[in-house]
């Protein structure tokens, strides 16, 4: 048991300017390399280094040569592993506590710049009107082109109160965007809730942290104070990247029967070959007490719908994936990122770590999600009228260097549909361009009144790319689904 519990890995995606994701703290004497030593290999790094001392136009210190070897070998990897200096450190232990300083966006690389995979709930870069999609080129007047993601990320942490200058490429703008923001401590609400009509709730994880379990139940209770005859729960974990799997753990074991598996890890160390179930000491290992003990029992029954989309990654994937695979709810909206590797942080010193993917996690099944995702039982767009950039969404698979799939060969290079005609991308974006910001929640969430309907026995309408393609594949079969909706 103490070997399972000890490893509980960082499920993050990606890096994320002002917030971290899970974390797991470890030292690093206890491995031993399993091979000898490339001998030969390392003489040459002696060369090089030795090289950069003697010949190089002005000295180079030591430290700094040796952590960015180290920085570049790690981050050759794949886009999750990095070296953790004394302030990328010191921030990710922070970032679970869910308050840290920056700016709110949760970001990647894609073609040697800084691009924006989804601004966070309420922060400055959310009210600055950042979106999903947009590449930032420059921090104040400093390119980004050339810096590593940790490099870019550094520069825009900071303290509170400071500014910061962005230069923003947006796909349906023909100028750049320049954006001033202040950097602030931002405190993530982990879990919202509220009764959108008689006998119907809302449950929202933007983030899965330290307290998200606890603030879990305390939400549903609330939740069946108000209303206790609830007949349905829609669960909402669109634009969630991940975080704690621990907190992934508690927020299935809410829905699902005591002790069932929720899910299990594989890599090399024996440590990372593990199955973690739907108990207290797999949610709440460091409390004597179970934070889920007195959620009302009709928790366990109410019908649900868990709500996702390309921005739910990793710790929200297994949420969603063992809720399917149990069809204890139904799964609605569109697919998944796709991150189903673990990061586990290794530390090195007092101050540094190293934060490196150890393992591939899978349903309760055995599904893997990486570079995949998970697929809903009902596909549903954003709005109404279509999902009208889907379609060029970022997904793991996207992502130089990704871990590809151990269980499906086949996987894709991309995981998006990417349009082709520039004409159909312009059309695309200048309607985007007219959208406002959609507020998860509101009276004009579009997917949550569908996951309503669904939850009431109404129609639901279908996203309009799976109805055509249904269209296109069947032949005088009526059956389940006409006019884009479902019975």
């Amino acid at each position: 048991m103490g070997s399972k519990l000890k490893n509980f890995g960082l499920i993050g995606l990606g890096l994320v300017a002002g917030v971290a994701g899970s974390i797991q703290f470890e030292a690093m004497a206890q491995k031993n390399a399993a091979s000898p030593l490339p001998l030969e290999e390392l003489r040459q790094l002696a060369d090089v280094f030795g090289l950069i001392k003697s010949d190089y136009v002005e000295p180079v210190e030591d430290k700094k040569l040796l952590t960015e070897a180290i920085s570049g070998m790690v981050a050759s990897l794949d886009p999750h592993s990095a070296y953790l200096d004394q302030k990328a450190f010191k921030e990710l232990r922070e970032g679970t506590q869910g308050k840290f300083v920056g700016l709110g966006i949760e970001v990647g690389m894609e073609d040697g710049y800084v691009k924006v995979i989804s601004p966070i709930e309420d922060s400055p870069a959310y009210k600055a009107g950042l979106k999903a999609g947009d590449l930032i080129t420059r921090l104040d007047t400093t390119p980004v082109k050339g810096m590593t993601l940790d490099e870019a990320v550094k520069r825009m942490r900071g303290e509170p109160n400071t500014k910061i200058t962005l230069t923003i490429a947006r796909k349906d703008e023909d100028k750049p965007i320049i954006v001033t923001i202040t950097r602030q401590e931002i405190r993530v609400q982990s879990v919202k809730s509220k009764v959108v009509e008689p006998g119907y709730a809302w449950l929202r994880v933007a983030q899965f942290q330290e307290p998200t379990v606890d603030d879990l139940a305390r939400k549903i209770n609330a939740i069946y104070a108000e209303d206790p005859k609830l007949k349905g729960l829609v669960l909402d974990l669109r634009n969630d990247p991940g975080g704690l799997l621990p907190g992934a753990i508690g927020v299935s074991a809410a829905f699902l029967p005591k002790d069932v598996a929720v899910v299990s890890t594989n890599g090399q160390l024996p440590d990372s070959k593990a199955t973690f179930y739907a108990r207290r000491e797999f949610y709440a290992s460091r409390t004597l007490s179970d934070p889920l003990s007195k959620l009302p029992e009709a928790v366990k029954k109410v019908p649900m719908v868990v709500l996702v989309n390309a921005g739910s990654a990793s710790a929200s994937e297994i949420v969603a994936g063992a809720l399917q695979d149990y069809k204890r709810a139904t799964i609605m909206g569109t697919q998944t990122f796709g991150k189903g590797s673990v990061q586990t942080i290794r530390q090195l010193t007092a101050d540094t770590a190293v934060k490196l993917t150890t393992a591939r996690y899978y349903t309760p099944t055995g599904r893997s999600i990486q570079a995949k995702g998970i697929v809903p039982d009902l596909m549903v767009d954003e709005y109404a009228d279509g999902d009208i950039l889907n379609g060029l969404r970022l997904h793991e698979s996207d992502l130089q260097k990704h871990l590809r799939n151990d269980k499906d060969k086949e996987t894709a290079a991309g995981a998006k549909n990417v349009i082709d005609e520039l004409e159909e991308e312009q059309r695309l974006a200048a309607l985007a361009k007219k959208r406002k910001m959609l507020e998860f929640g509101s009276k004009e969430d579009f997917q949550l009144a569908q996951a309503l309907n669904h939850l009431k026995g109404l129609p639901v309408q279908l996203s309009k790319a799976k109805v055509e393609s249904k269209k296109e594949n069947t032949i005088n079969d009526p059956k389940d689904e006409k006019n884009g909706e479902k019975k």
